[in-house]
């Protein structure tokens, strides 16, 4: 009998332990941010790297690099200096990056005369990124960072993230992490000098 009364008492226990723990968890389901690891809960896109990596700051030299385009041609951002430049870091695969691509687009065909956008993706699979940039038919450069090299010195942990570079090649507003509007692009291009 006293078996079965303590039994019994301790699964009675362990039943409150569970009810407790269940109803005192915190809700963090904001319903925003249903692909970000990195803990920051303003943030929409899909880490690819530790989130202590913060990037390059403002006021910083953008670093130099030279990749190729998806249409062959070669690109070295030192070539652009006394151009306005986005470097933009995305992928085919991305919800986010998805969702802002027609807003770069609609931009960069308004503005190209103003300023170079860079659309940077790490993708393996060249013939994804392909079909998603001819089926929309976008138009501004597409590099192909294949060792992930100009990705990791941009200490790029959320795609999409973009960078903002003055025609000093300076890193001059803070990055964009997440996706933009074609209203923040141009509010971008404005403060840019």
């Amino acid at each position: 009998m006293i078996k079965k009364v303590l039994a019994a008492a301790i699964l009675i226990i362990l039943v409150v332990l569970l009810i407790i723990n269940v109803t005192n968890k915190p809700n963090n389901d904001t319903g925003s941010n249903e692909v970000d690891v990195t803990g920051n809960t303003n943030v929409d896109g899909a880490a690819i790297v530790s989130p202590s990596d913060s990037g390059l700051e403002v006021g910083k030299k953008a670093p130099d690099f030279e990749l190729e385009t998806l249409s062959g041609e070669t690109i070295k951002l030192s070539d652009l200096q006394g151009k306005k430049v986005f470097i933009n870091f995305w992928a085919s695969w991305c919800p986010p990056c998805k969702k802002e691509m027609p807003e770069l687009q609609e931009f960069y065909k308004q503005h190209s005369d103003e300023i170079e956008v860079l659309a940077i993706t790490s993708e393996n699979n060249l013939k994804d990124v392909r079909e998603y940039i001819d089926h929309n038919s976008y138009s501004f450069p597409v590099l192909l960072d294949k060792e992930s090299q100009v990705t990791s010195n941009y200490g790029v942990i959320t795609i999409p993230t973009t960078y903002f570079v003055g025609t000093d090649g300076v890193i001059q507003q803070p990055k964009k992490i997440g996706p933009m509007t074609h209203d923040f692009m141009v509010e971008m291009l404005e403060k840019l000098n």
